[in-house]
């Protein structure tokens, strides 16, 4: 779940701060916690993610725990809200099954969740205008559901849905943003990558009240099955905020003007909105210099063409 990694991190590769997780701690808790599932096989998952590790346990279930402590509070919210939201959603969720407490071999807390079968999904091998109108009726749904009680954009769900003026350490930071036009500087059109990111700026501010956002509804989060979109995944970053977070999958996932005003469409997006999810699209494709590829490039200038095109 969240970005991708081919195979379990090796130990001596851990990021400051981050957890020591590996198969032997997996089965370790498992056996401790929750006696009734120790017979089961443990193995990472071919692409676990980067903020929480994820294994299978036995063929229908996976533990997923966070590895750094900044994401503690990710689990929380999914155990509390996951419940709560899948039955007023067309998409499957993960579903909770139980949830581990910390302990000396594991400081924080964790979860079970139901497998659920499925590849991720992939544009070059979907129907892009299906999914696209997939995608939307699931987000619009998502932003249906009442937000009484729901969480605010906070340091564990990295202040997704936040404005985009809030100086708070969000993925659209002003700081973070000028980091990146630094790097690419040269490399790709910055004067019209920062023209988009100004727009977002002098865009109005969602007037409504908060709702739920998914917060990384990227393509490592959907699955597929029968060629179709079946299920979105790691909600760890879900909050309720500004639904202009959401719309990074227009520029992430869908690969044509056609597609993305397909998912425009099914969530009734105003300009202003359109406007601020540009500069959460920008933030999720602007690469590093050392990543900056063909297909980043594309992306970019995408959002450069829609930007100048409204």
């Amino acid at each position: 779940m969240g970005r991708p990694r081919p195979e379990e991190m090796p130990l001596t590769d851990l990021r400051p701060d981050e957890l020591p997780i590996d198969t032997a701690l997996v089965r370790r808790l498992v056996a401790e916690q929750f006696p009734q599932w120790a017979g089961l096989t443990v193995e990472p998952v071919a692409k676990s993610g980067w903020d929480n590790a994820t294994y299978r346990l036995g063929e229908a279930m996976l533990v997923r725990m966070p590895r750094l402590p900044r994401w503690e509070g990710q689990v929380e919210r999914e155990q509390t809200w996951l419940p709560r939201l899948a039955p007023q959603l067309p998409l499957a969720v993960p579903a909770v099954l139980a949830r581990g407490v910390p302990s000396e071999a594991y400081p924080m807390p964790w979860s079970v969740y139901a497998w659920i079968d499925g590849d991720t999904a992939r544009p070059d091998r979907l129907d892009q205008q299906q999914a696209a109108a997939d995608l939307g009726a699931f987000l619009a749904a998502l932003q249906r559901v009442d937000p009484a009680g729901g969480p605010a954009p906070e340091w564990s769900n990295g202040f997704r849905g936040v404005p985009l003026a809030d100086e708070r350490d969000s993925p659209v930071v002003a700081e973070r943003m000028r980091a990146k036009f630094a790097e690419l500087a040269g490399l790709v059109d910055v004067d019209a990558v920062r023209a988009v990111w100004k727009s977002a700026l002098a865009a109005p501010v969602w007037e409504g009240p908060p709702v739920w956002i998914h917060g990384d509804p990227a393509p490592g989060n959907l699955l597929s099955r029968d060629a179709r979109l079946s299920a979105v995944i790691d909600f760890g970053t879900m909050a309720v905020g500004d639904p202009a977070c959401d719309l990074i999958a227009a520029w992430t996932w869908f690969d044509s003007p056609r597609s993305r005003d397909v998912f425009r469409a099914q969530l009734d997006v105003d300009d202003a909105t359109w406007a601020r999810g540009r500069a959460w699209g920008l933030a999720s494709v602007l690469p590093s210099r050392a990543d900056l590829t063909e297909a980043s490039r594309h992306r970019i200038e995408e959002i450069v063409a829609d930007h100048n095109d409204h």
